[in-house]
């Protein structure tokens, strides 16, 4: 009940009674010296007279930075006013604009390569090829091509990739599988050739078109190569044909010629020894017509006779009293 009594009564006593909290006293302010005043006010004023000279100094600053163009030697530089092109510069080197009124816009000043997307094309004679290639293009033109393709060299390379697919095209859809193989050393030129001058409009040069790859499609590629080779067989056996039909015509011919020949030589060497008896018969009917001559042939025929029987190692000649040679010698004698 005491405990009671005594937190009624403290309750009272804190809402009559709030306590505050304890604040220490502020130190007295103690007064500025002269000195510092006139301090403050002379830079106050010389900051006042540095800020505007700040300020002009930036303002030039910021005149001078867009007065000046840099050209570089591999760019063009189109000078544009107002959205139209008031200059173009295209020798390296430093040269001026009006600040916040023209503005620089550059242009590539080189060759440019770009490669273009592989693409199917179809020969002929019906066959898909895939087409894998690049050209190298120039801006010939800085106005023509800023005033057609906005000098962007993304649209650039949209017209050329355009234009050369349907050169290409063109020129694979007039020959077949089998002179495109065998021409790529040509296909390019050929493509290059009938471009022209399609991209002059533009204000560009186009320097070269090569393919990197111009090959079949990887589904039927071997099935082809078969059907290649399988047609390259029949054509080196119709070649083998014609070789062998060939040899044999001329077989024939020189066969033909050659009995022919052997034909004529024998019959004029016929004829030769024919003439060659008529003469012998001549000469011997001469010889024996004159009886001076006919014992000296007859003489001279007897030891050729006995030369000629006596040849090889025997050379022992058996005569009998009465054969012509004997006579001759017992004549002799």
């Amino acid at each position: 009940m005491n405990e009671n009594n005594n937190n009624q009564y403290n309750q009272n006593f804190n809402q009559q009674y709030q306590y505050q909290q304890y604040q220490p006293p502020k130190p007295p302010k103690t007064p500025k010296e002269p000195f510092v005043d006139i301090a403050l006010e002379k830079t106050k004023k010389r900051l006042g007279k540095l800020i505007p000279l700040f300020l002009v100094l930036i303002v030039a600053g910021v005149l001078y930075s867009n007065s000046f163009v840099v050209t570089k030697p591999n760019q063009y530089t189109m000078i544009q006013q107002f959205g139209k092109v008031v200059a173009v510069r295209d020798e390296p080197g430093l040269s001026f604009k009006i600040p916040f009124v023209q503005n620089a816009k550059t242009i590539p000043n080189t060759v440019l390569l770009y490669d273009l997307p592989i693409s199917d094309v179809i020969t002929k004679d019906k066959k898909t090829m895939v087409a894998d290639s690049f050209v190298l293009w120039k801006v010939s033109d800085p106005l023509t091509f800023i005033q057609t393709l906005n000098g962007n060299v993304s649209n650039a390379e949209a017209r050329i990739s355009t234009i050369v697919y349907n050169s290409m095209k063109n020129v694979i859809s007039n020959l077949s599988q089998t002179e495109i193989i065998s021409g790529r050393d040509t296909l390019a030129q050929s493509i290059f050739a009938n471009i022209g001058g399609g991209l002059d409009k533009y204000g560009i040069e186009l320097v070269a078109v090569e393919t990197k790859r111009l090959d079949l499609p990887d589904d039927n590629k071997q099935a082809v190569y078969e059907r290649m080779i399988s047609e390259r067989n029949n054509i080196a056996a119709s070649y083998q044909a014609e070789g062998e039909s060939e040899a044999t015509k001329i077989r024939s011919e020189t066969d033909k010629t050659i009995s022919i020949q052997i034909a004529q030589a024998e019959a004029q060497a016929a004829k030769i020894e024919a003439e060659g008896e008529a003469e012998y018969m001549r000469i011997l009917s001469e010889a024996y017509a004159d009886e001076s001559r006919a014992d000296f042939y007859s003489f001279v025929r007897s030891l050729d006779a006995a030369k000629l029987s006596m040849s090889g190692d025997n050379k022992t000649l058996i005569l009998t009293p009465d054969s012509p040679l004997a006579q001759i010698f017992y004549n002799a004698q």
